[in-house]
């Protein structure tokens, strides 16, 4: 019998992942949650890539969590993130179905992975300003005069963590009825879709094309209609920064094309870097190359499930 209880998949944008994802769910009695920071939001469904209409497998509609479910125009970060996740995944456990995690948005995915289970503890910036001019030395000195088990997930190895680390002990001696909320113990497969970096380049200009064919400058202009400020719209990223910098004629539409595709391409790039640092973190990762042929794809992750969930 498996100990495997999620499966994860994962890869920089443009690459497949929700298609292979819904594919996934629907040979192995699956429900797809998304890892994606702005997909949660109403309205904002071409520029964050939702293709909906891919939940859509053979006349059978691929449940969803954690799309549309938050107004256009409100924050979201990772906390709230880790607390949605857990209550999709325990609804969808319990119905004796599979959760596939499915995004780009590494660190969403590495706090679920990392599992601290402290990371709600707010910052305490008078207890930084006192402790930043130390060495590391005397931060050590200081977590150690904290009880073991109010240290015991203490890293050792920066200033940066000592501190973290001081900041968390603090709050625990200063708050003892602080409850850490217990959390499932995740055991994930993770599955990573990659391309080489031209035909990367490819797919994402091919879909930016495609997006700005289909009304993506017309979605930023229903939001701004409904309210949503041009500040947030920049906040939320590269497709309605862009766009914004066209509607308030400070580029062109040829140039908003060509800027806008550099740097989605750069930023796919970053997102290879995040999951290359998970995998230094020890996330296993297994890497299946996104060719055009969806079937052997399929295949090659539906191997892995067998191998891993069987």
């Amino acid at each position: 019998m498996s100990n495997k209880n999620l499966l994860i998949v994962l890869g920089a944008t443009a690459v497949g992942k929700t298609r292979l994802a819904v594919q996934l769910a629907k040979d192995f009695n699956g429900e797809v949650i998304s890892a994606d920071s702005r997909q949660v939001f109403k309205g904002m469904d071409i520029g964050t890539g939702k293709d909906l209409s891919e939940y859509d497998v053979d006349d059978i509609r691929i449940p969803y969590h954690l799309i549309d479910i938050k107004q256009a125009g409100e924050r979201y970060q990772v906390n709230a993130f880790k607390e949605d996740f857990y209550a999709a995944f325990q609804d969808i456990t319990q119905r004796r179905k599979l959760p596939i995690l499915c995004g780009g948005t590494g660190m969403y995915i590495h706090s679920l992975l990392q599992n601290h289970t402290l990371t709600a503890i707010p910052v305490n910036e008078i207890l930084r300003e006192n402790l930043l001019p130390l060495g590391k030395e005397q931060l050590r000195q200081i977590i150690d005069g904290f009880p073991i088990a109010l240290r015991k997930q203490a890293d050792y190895s920066s200033s940066k963590r000592l501190i973290r680390a001081i900041e968390i002990a603090q709050f625990l001696t200063d708050n003892e009825d602080f409850a850490i909320k217990e959390k499932p113990d995740l055991k994930p497969l993770v599955i990573g879709l990659y391309d080489d970096v031209e035909t990367r380049r490819y797919k994402i200009i091919a879909r930016l094309e495609q997006r700005l064919s289909n009304g993506l400058i017309e979605e930023v202009q229903d939001l701004l209609s409904k309210g949503v400020s041009e500040e947030m719209l920049v906040f939320y990223g590269l497709e309605y920064k862009f766009v914004m910098a066209y509607l308030n004629n400070e580029i062109s539409f040829d140039t908003l094309k060509v800027r806008l595709g550099t740097a989605i391409c750069q930023f796919a790039k970053r997102q290879m870097t995040f999951f290359r640092k998970m995998e230094k973190d020890g996330v296993q990762i297994n890497w299946i190359e996104a060719t055009d042929n969806s079937e052997q794809v399929k295949r090659s992750a539906s191997g892995l499930f067998e191998q891993h969930f069987h």
